[in-house]
This record gives structure tokens, sequence and C-alpha cells, in this order.
């Protein structure tokens, strides 16, 4: 029999024997002989028929199936052998299936694949567990494609090409004809489709959408980056003539459906190398002695009107990407940093939320509505902390974003001092009650002119950044619980954040205990000022990173919906996102719905927004992810040049293949494989969270220092390879 014939075989028997477990679980009260089986998966011919009869023999003997009477099966007792799940492929090519409500995963061999790839949704088939083994099964349908299109590498034949898919989880290569090569050459990295997948052959066939270029450069990574998570990184042409032709002048008859700002003192606090502003806080001292501060949000909506295809193209993004060298934006540039961006010395439309503070930071009065404002200034974050630090607004040379020192008014001197104390007093109750205080520090590289990093830096949040931080939480929350409080219940989207999943705090606790910290069970606060004490011990220590970066994957993930469950780590009851529509679409839906409400109108479409909600979530996910790959290719970038040099760094993680170091000095990550570390033979020990050396019992855990060299590094697979230096000392 030829190889073609029998995978033909093969796929026929497997289509039988699905049809026998629907037929058979779809009643599982009843039996059934072969011929009623066979008339309900419209089996007619001699030899199909054959193969019923023997595969139900086979299912039988295997304890798959029971045989109730003489030629009468029956699917087994208090089995259903068939589930829906999503697939997670590990790097061996083998996978497990994630089913909800079920505990365990269920184990997928390689050959038992059967052409799904990585988090596809799948129909899983799984085989009788006996008390020793795991759950074990294989894949018999898949339901739908989680992507079609993949980066890969093209490997040129003579009549043909395949593509290498970069995705280590991608475990097949892609057959392209030539005449669906689009122009890539051997060698090139590009995006290809795929297309279709007959039964009968090995690899699946595709297309070549674009050629993003040669591996290894600059742009190409960049590019292929964010191709992986079907991210854009130019706006249609169409899009941005659309946006181009907006109308974004000033009107004067727009400016009287508005409250007017424009004389009360304003300005910006943003990064210095900011480009887009879209938010500015203004403030007042009132007669009463309380303060007006307003929170002062670019008026998105105004402009980004429905069902135009600039709207389209917004929700669609959901979100701007921020890369390591690079921004894509949400929306095209005449609106993110032009007609949307709060600069100095402009009229700008606004949606702001106002508020009258007394001197306790406790609120006497709120208003929100649309707004028009003329900020006086634009500041750095380091010119406003050298104001906090030092008490007057004589800001020097060194830190002025202009191009000489620089003196404010005392009227900006008095109210930054002001809205920093208000903010400080605003800060401590949310600790009090509760809320989580992550100041996990931020990576961040210095970049030539080709974009290759020639230093690292850090970024740590100051009291200048506490200072907008305070005020954009206030607008969210308060935002959030004027609609969420009124009655009849109305929709609206909200930012939630679950209570942690017990196991992964548990869990957390046993590798804190190591560096000698402990979490308090006791209730939901102490929980949450033993995780807050932990983040604080280890300030300025070298576990800190990945003591940070531990406690942020304990928590649950902070999403959008319509269903409110409040939010755990701020430790607010209501939250949203309302201060950022310039870079994130969910904002823009929130500031509609807000002046939807504030005219009178009726409860919004719930599955409409719901279905948004989603799809911002999800976008917010590709984002980050890409935003991660990013920073990990600009790490590797750098350590190419370093090779030579040693590092000290604290062991960050640890598995069964290898460990992962942290350098101490400049964060990047990199991993040594157990094979390469010499003197013994090293094993995995999960509850140790170390590998173990056969022999000599050396360990090497979690949170360790050690030294490391440079072995490797790999742009194109983004890998980064240590070599252990023995510690001379030990």
């Amino acid at each position: 029999m030829s190889k073609k014939n029998k995978k033909a075989k093969n796929h026929r028997k497997n289509e039988i024997t699905r049809g026998i477990f629907t037929v058979l679980e779809k009643e599982p009260n009843k039996s059934f002989n072969y011929k009623q089986i066979a008339a309900k998966i419209d089996i007619t011919d001699a030899q199909d028929r054959n193969i019923l009869i023997k595969r139900l023999t086979e299912l039988k003997e295997k304890k798959r199936i029971q045989e109730v009477d003489r030629g009468q099966y029956k699917v087994l007792e208090d089995t259903k052998s068939y589930h829906e799940g999503t697939v997670d492929v590990t790097g061996k090519g083998n996978a497990y299936i994630v089913v909800d409500g079920m505990d365990d995963d269920i184990f997928i061999p390689a050959n038992k694949l059967n052409k799904a790839f990585h988090k596809d949704k799948v129909e899983v088939y799984i085989y009788p567990r006996s008390k020793s083994k795991k759950l074990e099964g294989e894949i018999v349908k898949v339901l739908e494609r989680y992507k079609t299109t993949f980066v890969g590498i093209v490997d040129m034949q003579k009549t043909f090409a395949f593509v290498r898919p970069t995705d280590f989880r991608m475990y097949t290569d892609i057959f392209v004809s030539k005449d669906k090569l689009n122009g890539a050459n051997d060698g090139e990295k590009v995006l290809v489709e795929i297309t279709d997948w007959p039964d009968d052959v090995d690899s699946p066939f595709g297309k070549v959408t674009e050629v993003l270029g040669i591996p290894g450069e600059h742009d190409t990574e960049i590019h292929s980056i964010l191709a992986e998570y079907g991210l854009p990184y130019s706006f249609p042409a169409d899009v941005q003539n659309f946006a181009d032709g907006l109308d974004t002048s000033i009107k004067e008859e727009e400016i009287k459906k508005r409250r007017d700002i424009r004389d009360v003192l304003t300005f910006t606090i943003d990064p210095k190398d900011a480009k887009d502003f879209d938010d500015a806080l203004s403030f007042q001292k009132l007669e009463n002695g309380n303060y007006e501060i307003g929170i002062h949000i670019a008026d998105v909506s105004h402009y980004l009107q429905k069902d135009t295809i600039l709207d389209d193209e917004a929700y669609e993004r959901a979100t701007s990407v921020y890369l390591v060298d690079r921004v894509v934006p949400m929306l095209p540039e005449v609106l993110s940093n032009n007609a949307c961006s709060l600069r100095p010395n402009e009229e700008k439309y606004t949606f702001s939320a106002i508020f009258e503070l007394d001197s306790n930071a406790i609120i006497r009065n709120q208003w929100f509505g649309r707004t028009v404002i003329d900020s006086n200034e634009r500041f750095a974050y380091e010119e406003a902390q050298y104001i906090i630090e030092n008490g007057n607004g004589n800001i020097p040379e060194d830190i002025s974003i202009r191009e000489a020192a620089y003196s404010v008014s005392n009227d900006v001197v008095e109210a930054t001092l002001e809205m920093d104390r208000l903010a400080k007093i605003m800060r401590a109750k949310r600790m009090d009650q509760g809320a989580l205080s992550f100041d996990k520090v931020e990576v961040r590289f210095n970049l030539d002119e080709n974009s290759n990093p020639i230093g690292v830096y850090f970024k740590e949040s100051k009291d200048a950044n506490k200072l907008i931080e305070e005020f954009m939480l206030l607008a969210n929350r308060k935002v959030a619980e004027f609609i969420g409080k009124q009655k009849p219940k109305k929709t609206f989207v909200y930012r939630i954040h679950d209570d942690p999943d017990p196991d992964k705090l548990m869990a957390l606790n046993g590798i804190v205990s190591k560096f000698g910290h402990k979490l308090d069970f006791k209730d939901k606060k102490s929980i949450s000022s033993s995780l807050n004490q932990l983040l604080q011990d280890v300030k300025g220590k070298k576990e800190q990173n990945m003591v940070d970066t531990l406690t942020i994957r304990s928590m649950s993930k902070a999403i959008y919906t319509i269903d409110n469950i409040g939010h755990y780590g701020l430790a607010f009851d209501y939250y949203t996102h309302f201060t950022s529509p310039i870079r994130r679409y969910p904002d823009v839906m929130v500031h509609r719905l807000l002046q939807h409400y504030l005219d009178g109108g009726s409860s919004a479409n719930a599955e409409e927004y719901e279905k948004k909600c989603k799809h911002s979530s999800d976008m917010e996910y590709l984002a980050s992810s890409a935003e991660r790959d990013s920073i990990k290719y600009m790490q590797i970038k750098f350590m190419q040049d370093h090779k030579d040099e040693e590092f000290r760094g604290v062991i960050s993680g640890v598995t069964e293949w290898g460990i992962y170091v942290e350098i101490i000095d400049n964060k990047c990550e990199g991993m040594i494989r157990i094979r390469d570390i010499k003197g013994d033979y090293y094993i995995f020990d999960e509850k140790q969270y170390a590998i173990v050396g056969e022999r000599t019992k050396k360990t090497y855990t979690l949170g360790d220092e050690i030294t490391v060299m440079v072995k490797s590094t790999d742009l194109v697979k983004r890998h980064l390879d240590f070599a252990l230096i023995p510690d001379n000392n030990k």
C-alpha cells in the first residue's frame, strides 16, 4: 500500500471512530448495533462497514466502549470522552488542552495533534484513565483557528519553497509554490498565510502576504514582532486620508456648548520625550478655602465619530503599542500628536472631571462634562519633581526640557506643591484600604540614531509621577462610580481586577519564604497588607525585580467588561479607564457612554459593549506581549556587544531544561541550559525551585546570586544563552 493510500485509510478510520463516539455519547442510555451506527453516520459501502465492525471490536477490547449484549454497544458509564478546549503547545512539540471547568489539563502527544496549532479551539477525545496516569487524549477536530498567519524564513527549493516559522510552538513548515512567494527570496523573513492543508500531505499550503526583510536587521525584527501578533505598523491609505481631511479647528459655536476653563491655571506633566499629551490638570483656590482641581482629557470622541473608517480602524487596533524604539499609535498623527494633544498655549477640546477638595483631600463636589482649555505650561516629570523637592520653580538647565534654565511662576509652584500634598493623602488612604503598591523597576534603553542600544537605565516612579497617577485614578474611579451607582443600572465599561488565586499566592509564599518573607492569609486586608510589606522589604535588594515579577504573576489579569466586580489591586469598588483616549479605545467608549448618560440617554446595548470589551482586552494582551518581545530583542542586541564580560546575576527562574538568570546591573535575562553546567548531572527539583547535582548535591536555587558570561545570542529567535562562571570562593 502506498504512503498516500495508507494515510487516506487512517483518516477514514479516525472519521468512523469519531462517528461511533458521537452516536454513543449522544444517547448514553441506549445501546446500538453496527447497523444502527452505520445508518446514523451514513455508512453505505462494504469497505467502510468492515472498518466500523473492526473498530467496534478494537474499542471494546481497549475498554473505550462496552458491549452490553452480543453486538450491542454502549458508551462507558460515567464518562464523557469528548470535550472542547484550547491548545497549549510546548517547546517539545507536545501539547496540553485547557478545558473550562476541568481541573486537569489533557496531555496530547505530538503525533496526536492532528493539525491543531497553539491556541486553536479544538475537540479532544480523552482516553480512559487508569489510576496512575494523567489525562491523555487526541485532538479529533479543529473547531476554530487562533491564527492562520505566521512569521517565518524562506527556504527556497528548485520549483517551490518552504517557510520555516520562527515561533518555536509551530511544529510544521509551510509549503509555498513559486507563484505565491510575492517576490520573497531565499533566506528572507516573511509573513505567510496558510490557505489549505489537504488530508494526504505533510505540510500545509500557504502564500506569502508580506516580505519583512533580512533576518537580524533591526526594522525586520521589529516588524516581525508586530506581525507575529497581527498588529499593524502603518495606517491604510484610506484611513490616513480620512484623518487628514478632518476639520480640527476650534469653533466658537462648539465652545459655547462647553464649560470654559481657558482662564484657569492649567498645565501638563509628562515624560520629557512625550509627543502626545492626553491629560492636563487645572488648579484654583476657592474663596471657601477649598481647591478646585480639574482632570482634563483630550476629547477624542469629538473627532472620532462612530461608523467611520477612522473609528473602525481605532476599534480594531484598540490600543497604541509601545515598542522599545517606537510607538505604533491607535490614532493617526493628525489626532494623536496635533488636534488631541494638549500642547501649551493652544485651545483644545477636552472631557473633564472637576472636583472640589478640602485640605484633607475629601471630595466636596464633583462635575463631569465637555470643556475647552488653554494649557499654560508643559512640564516634564523631572521639572515637576524638582519643584516638589526644592519648593521653588527655578529649574536648572540640566533638568529643564527647554534650551536653558527656566523659572516658573509662584502660582505654578503653589499648585504643584498643594496637589502633591493632596495626592499623598489620597495615596495613603488607598494603601490603608488595601491597595497594592507596585513600583516595579522598568528597563529602558538609550538608543543611537540607528536604534542600537548604547546603554541601559531604569525608570522609577517618583512623587511627580505619583501626583499625576493619583489624580488620574481619582477621575477614573469617580466616573465609574457616577455611572455605576445610577438606578436603573446602565451599561458601562469597567476595568476590573479579580482577587488573586489562593493557590498562586501559596506558591508565591513558598518562594519568598526562602528570602525570609511571609504572607499573612488571615483575611483579604491582611493579604494586601503583607503583599505591600513584601514589595517594600525587597526594594533595593538583589531579588527585588524577581519578587516583583512573581507577585504580579500571582495576581489575576485586569480586563474590560460591563460586569463590575471592583478592582482588587487598587482597592476600588468602581473603576474604569477615562484618562487616555488617544491610546486606548475603552476610554473612547467611556467618553461616549458618559456623555450619552449625561444627555439623559437610556442604557446602551449590553451585548454590543461586552463584545467590544473582550476585543479590547484581547488586543491589550497582544500589545503587551509585543512590547515584552521588543524589550527582549533589545536586551539581546545590547548583550551582543558584551560577550567577553562577566556579570553578576540572580537566578530568576528554574525549569527542567535550565535556569534563568537576570543580570543585576542591567536587568537583562538569559538562560543557562542544564546540559551546559559542568561538573555534575543536574536534576530539576520542583519543590525546592532548584536544580540539584546528582553526585555533588550542589544546588542552584531561585534567588541565588551567580556569575555568568554571554554564551550565544540569537536575534531572530530572541534567545540569550549564558554560560555559568564558577565562583572561586565556593
